[in-house]
């Protein structure tokens, strides 16, 4: 039995949703949650910075001794993957998990991508996708105006505005015929409801934040990690910004008040030396 947290970072708040799945699939588990809402959004950003702010979470979540490290965001996952494999401890990010999730849904073996810019440019999802299937078509699409989005608070399915944004970049898959449609950055199962008013009923979308939960859940397992307490486990909060803005959105989304669980930190502070094998 390993009582170590498990540290999961984000660029904001999309990460929640990797966390909110944690919570259902592994409830006896710690948590240590880092939210760089200060640097947020990473998806513009260009990949030296990525790779620069990555290692900076990386060592932060490593000062608090974890058992294991999930980047849960799409644009590190995509920019920044590699910087995992020097690691003394389990890491995953969200492209595998969620490209293997896709490829087992697509019957047509058309399959759309959203993600940020910086994940569209990387091709990551589409080389993971054709390392499973090398047949399946990949048609993608970034959407730089998601995250704003989320991070503002503008998600319900039933504002002509989240859903004029989504019709604008989606348009072209609705075109390509694809079966299937990988939500490629944390923050858009957020969207879920929404997006999939714009894509109809035909069009599995596949959260990249359950995806993850569900591999973590096998590496921890696979790895003898497993925590087997039967206390339930605790979920402490770290940002780079305002406590207040993130505490509300927070709450909102995984349905419990998490205002005594949210600190400050300055991860600036924080070498970009990382601790490694």
């Amino acid at each position: 039995m390993d009582t170590r947290p498990i540290g999961i970072f984000d660029s904001g708040l999309g990460g929640l949703t990797a966390v909110k799945e944690i919570l259902h699939l592994l409830p006896n588990e710690n948590i240590i949650y880092f939210g760089d809402t200060g640097r947020v959004p990473y998806g513009t950003r260009s990949k030296e910075t990525i790779i620069k702010y990555a290692k900076q979470d990386i060592a932060f979540l490593q000062s608090k001794q974890v058992k294991m490290i999930i980047a849960a965001c799409g644009t590190v996952s995509s920019a920044a993957g590699h910087i995992g494999n020097a690691l003394p401890l389990p890491f995953t990010g969200v492209v595998k998990p969620t490209a293997q999730a896709a490829c087992l849904a697509t019957k047509n073996q058309r399959i759309g991508v959203i993600g940020t810019t910086a994940t569209i440019k990387s091709g990551s999802y589409k080389q993971a996708i054709h390392e499973i299937n090398p047949g399946i078509q990949v048609f993608m699409q970034d959407c730089p105006l998601f995250v704003p989005l989320v991070e503002n608070g503008f998600t319900s399915p039933d504002s002509e505005i989240v859903l004029s944004v989504i019709r604008h970049y989606l348009q072209p898959f609705q075109q390509a015929d694809i079966d299937t449609l990988i939500l490629g950055c944390t923050h858009y199962p957020l969207l879920y409801h929404a997006i999939k008013k714009v894509m109809g009923k035909d069009v599995f979308l596949v959260d990249s934040g359950r995806e993850t939960a569900v591999y973590a859940t096998y590496l921890l397992e696979k790895q003898n990690l497993r925590s087997n307490n039967n206390k339930k486990g605790s979920c402490t909060f770290y940002v780079s910004d305002s406590i207040e803005g993130f505490t509300q959105s927070a709450n909102i989304f995984l349905q419990k008040n998490t205002a005594k669980t949210v600190a400050y930190i300055d991860i600036e502070a924080f070498s970009q030396n990382l601790t490694k094998k």
